[in-house]
C-alpha cells in the first residue's frame, strides 16, 4: 500500500479512521455485501427518491428485500447457468432511481452480469451493446425506451424484457414482456436461489463511450469492485446514517462505485438532479457530494454571479478579501509541505510562509464571518468533503473551495480500472493533484515512444497496475492487447508527472494534445482550464492541429455579457432575447455578438487569462476565436454523461467555422 508521508498524529488518526468503518474484505461478491449491511445499518434510510412521482424511501432491511424479490422474480423468469466461465448477461438501460438499483443488484444475485447504459442513450448505440453482449434479457427504464428500440430489438436472441415502470406490458410481441411490480409480485412468492458468483466472476459490463468507432465493453469483475468498496475507506469514513446527495448516473462506473461505496458503509442516499440540487442541498443537508468538475464549475459561477450582483461597494470588499485570503491559503500550503512542485519548499520557505499566516489570518478570518460561511449555508452547512472525479479541477476552483472552507478531494481513473486509481486523503490534500495511489495500486510515468520509466517531476503517460484493472475488452483481444501490457500495466492514456511524495499531477489526455507547425506539443486542458475564469466565458474548446497557434470557440455567458454591455451604454442583440433585456435595456445603442466591442472583450479576456496562468509559453496564446450560443451538452451529443466535452465531435460539427477561423490571412 502507498501511504502518505505524513507525520504520526496523521497516521494514527487515519488508523482510528480506518477502524470506524466497514470492511468487506472477506466476501466474495457484490451480493454478499448487502445482506451484511442490513445486519448491522438496519432501519436506516438507505435510498431516498424526493423527486419521484411517488416519493421513495427504503430502509436497508426494506432495500435487501426489494433486491431479493427481483432476483427471485428474473429466476422465474429464466436465468441460465455459468457457460463458458462467464455468467449469462441482462442488459440494463435505465437511469438513477431507488429501481436502478434494486435491478442492478437482483441481476447480479439472480446470477448474472449486468451491462449497464443510459436510456437517454442513442438507439443504434444500444442496438449495437445489446448484440455485442450476448444478453439474454433486458432491463429497460420504460415503455418509451423500449419503443425507441423497436422493431429491430425483437430479432435479437432475448428470451424476457422487463420494464423498471409499471406501465402496462405489451402482449402481441414474441418475447415475453413484464413491469417491475409484476416482477416482483412473482419473486415474493419465494427465495432466489443461491448464486455461485466468485470473485474473478464477472460482475458488469460496461461499454465506453465509443467517441472512436464501436464502444468496447469493459469487463469488471467482482474482485475489481469489491477491492474499490474497501479501498476507498482510507479515502473517506462516512459514519452511519450521513446523507451523500446522488447527481452522477448511477450507470456511469464512477458514479457507481460512489453510491456502492457510500451505501456499504451505512449512509443514506438522496437523488438529486441539476434542476433540484440547489434546493436539495438546503433542504437536506448532506455530508457529501460526489460529482464531476463542470458541476463544481456551475456551483462557482453561480456564486460569482450573486457576487456580481453585489453593490459595487460590496463587490470590492469581496474582491479585496478573496484575494487576501488567496495570498494566507498560498502560504499555509507551504508550512504544509502542500504546494504543486516537483520537491518540498524549503525550511526558509516555510518559516517566511508561516509568518504570512499569522499575519493574515485575521482578515481571512474577516473573510470567514462576512462571505465564507454564507458560501458554506448555501451547501447546507454541514457538507464534509466534495468528491471530484472525471476530470483534474482547474486551479482557480481549487482555490476558490478552499478560501471558503469546503473541503474538495480529487480522485482519478478510468472505466478500465473501476474506476479509483488514485484519490487525495483529507489528511494530505495536495490541491492540482490527483492524489496518491490506493492500497495495492502502482503508478509510473513513461515516455509516451520508449515507454521508459521517467524520473520524479517529468511528464509523461500515466501506466497503472492494480486489482482494480479489467479483465478486458469483451470480444476484443486485439485491444485487450494494446491497452495492457505483459506485466500488466494498464495504459491509461493520459499525461502526467509524479511528486516525489508519489501524487499524481495530470497535465491532459495524450490523443488530446495538439501539434502546431512549429513542432510544439500543446495540452489543452489547462488553457481552458485558465480562461474559464473569466466571468464571460462559459464553456472554451482550443483547436489548432497543425496550425500555426491556437485556436478557440467559445461559448459566452451571455448573462454577463449582457451586464458588461449595458455598462457600455450597448444594447446586445442575440438571435434568442436574453430574459428581461427588453425594459431596462431599451434605448441603447445595439451591438451584435460579432461585433468590435464584443471580440476586443473576449480578445482581452483570453490574453490576460493565458498570459496570467503558470507555466505560460507564447505558443499558448489563443489566436483567432469563434463565439457559438449553442452550449456543449450531453443532450446535442457534445458533452460525455460525465460533463466532459467530446473534442472529435464538436469538431466535426464546426469543422467549416474552424476551417474558416483558419484560413484568414490576419491571424
Amino acid at each position: 500500500m502507498n501511504r502518505p508521508a505524513s507525520n504520526s498524529y496523521n497516521l494514527s488518526k487515519k488508523k482510528r479512521a480506518l477502524a470506524s468503518t466497514v470492511n468487506y474484505s472477506s466476501v466474495q461478491s457484490l451480493a454478499e455485501v448487502w445482506p451484511l449491511a442490513a445486519e448491522r445499518f438496519g432501519q436506516t434510510l438507505a435510498l431516498w427518491e424526493p423527486h419521484a412521482k411517488v416519493t421513495v424511501q427504503l430502509t436497508y432491511t426494506q432495500l435487501v428485500e426489494e433486491i431479493k424479490k427481483f432476483a427471485s422474480g428474473l429466476q422465474e423468469l429464466g436465468i441460465p447457468p455459468i457457460s463458458d466461465g462467464l455468467p449469462p448477461r441482462v442488459a440494463l438501460f435505465a437511469d438513477n432511481s431507488s429501481r436502478w438499483f434494486i435491478a442492478d443488484q437482483g441481476i447480479i444475485q439472480a446470477g448474472a452480469a449486468d451491462v449497464v447504459r443510459s436510456s437517454a442513450a442513442e438507439r443504434e448505440e444500444l442496438l449495437y451493446i445489446l448484440e455485442n453482449s450476448e444478453s439474454m434479457g433486458l432491463v429497460v427504464e420504460n415503455l418509451a425506451t423500449l419503443k425507441k428500440l423497436s422493431p429491430k430489438i425483437y430479432d435479437l436472441p432475448l428470451q424476457w424484457i422487463v420494464l423498471l415502470s409499471d406501465e402496462q406490458p405489451p402482449t402481441e410481441e414474441s418475447i415475453p414482456v413484464q413491469n417491475f411490480s409484476q416482477v416482483m409480485a412473482a419473486g415474493g412468492l419465494r427465495s432466489p436461489k443461491p448464486c455461485t458468483h466468485k470473485r474473478e466472476t464477472l460482475a458488469t459490463l460496461l461499454y465506453t463511450s465509443g467517441t472512436t468507432g464501436k464502444p468496447k465493453g469493459v469487463m469488471l469483475t467482482h474482485a475489481n469492485l469489491l477491492h474499490q468498496i474497501n479501498s476507498l475507506r482510507e479515502v473517506l469514513q462516512p459514519q452511519v446514517g450521513e446523507r451523500a446527495l446522488t447527481i452522477l448516473p448511477t450507470w456511469h462506473s464512477f458514479g457507481r462505485i460512489g453510491e456502492y461505496f457510500l451505501l456499504s458503509q451505512g449512509c443514506t442516499q438522496i437523488y438529486t438532479n441539476i434542476r433540484n440540487v440547489k434546493r436539495d442541498f438546503k433542504d437536506f443537508k448532506p455530508q457529501y457530494l460526489v460529482g464531476v468538475p463542470r458541476l463544481w464549475e456551475s456551483v462557482y459561477e453561480s456564486i460569482q454571479k450573486q457576487f456580481r450582483e453585489q453593490p459595487p461597494n460590496k463587490q470590492r470588499l469581496i474582491e479585496t478579501l478573496m484575494g487576501i485570503s488567496q495570498r494566507y491559503i498560498q502560504a499555509r500550503r507551504t508550512v504544509k509541505k502542500l504546494l504543486l512542485q516537483p520537491k518540498p519548499p524549503s525550511l526558509a520557505d516555510q518559516v517566511l510562509a508561516g509568518l504570512l499566516v499569522v499575519a493574515l489570518w485575521p482578515i481571512h478570518a474577516l473573510g470567514e464571518q462576512l462571505i465564507y460561511k454564507k458560501v458554506r449555508e448555501a451547501t447546507g452547512g454541514k457538507l464534509k468533503y466534495v468528491i471530484s472525479g472525471g476530470g483534474s479541477l482547474a486551479m482557480h476552483l481549487e482555490n476558490f473551495f478552499e478560501i471558503v472552507g469546503l473541503e474538495v478531494l480529487v480522485g482519478y481513473g478510468l472505466t478500465e480500472t473501476s474506476p479509483v486509481l488514485t484519490a487525495r486523503r483529507y489528511w494530505h490534500n495536495l490541491r492540482g493533484s490527483a492524489g496518491r495511489p490506493l492500497a495495492d495500486t502502482e503508478i509510473k510515468i513513461v515516455d509516451p515512444n520508449t515507454r521508459q520509466e521517467l524520473p520524479v517531476g517529468e511528464g509523461g503517460l500515466v501506466m497503472a497496475r492494480g486489482p482494480q484493472l479489467m479483465q478486458g475488452y469483451y470480444k476484443n483481444p486485439e485491444a485487450t492487447k494494446k491497452a495492457i501490457d505483459p506485466e500488466g500495466w494498464f495504459d491509461t492514456g493520459d499525461l502526467g508527472w509524479l511528486t516525489s511524495g508519489k501524487d499524481l499531477v495530470l497535465t491532459g489526455r495524450a490523443k488530446d494534445t495538439i501539434v502546431l507547425t512549429n513542432g510544439e506539443n500543446i495540452e489543452p486542458q489547462p488553457i481552458e482550464d485558465a480562461c474559464l475564469r473569466s466571468p464571460y466565458i462559459d464553456q472554451i474548446m482550443l483547436v489548432g492541429q497543425d496550425q500555426k497557434s491556437l485556436g478557440a470557440l467559445i461559448v459566452p455567458n451571455v448573462d454577463a455579457l449582457q451586464k458588461w454591455a449595458a455598462t457600455q451604454n450597448y444594447r446586445l442583440r442575440l438571435p434568442v432575447a436574453a430574459e428581461g433585456e427588453t425594459s431596462q435595456l431599451a434605448g441603447l445603442q445595439e451591438i451584435e455578438l460579432e461585433s468590435k466591442p464584443v471580440l476586443d472583450l473576449f480578445r482581452q479576456e483570453l490574453n490576460r487569462e493565458v498570459q496570467n496562468r503558470p507555466g505560460y509559453r507564447p505558443d499558448d496564446r489563443i489566436g483567432p476565436f469563434r463565439l457559438i450560443l449553442e452550449p456543449f451538452t450531453i443532450e446535442n451529443g457534445m458533452m460525455t454523461q460525465t460533463l466532459k466535452i467530446k473534442r472529435n465531435v464538436v469538431m466535426e460539427r464546426y469543422r467549416d467555422m474552424i476551417d474558416g477561423m483558419f484560413s484568414r490571412s490576419d491571424i
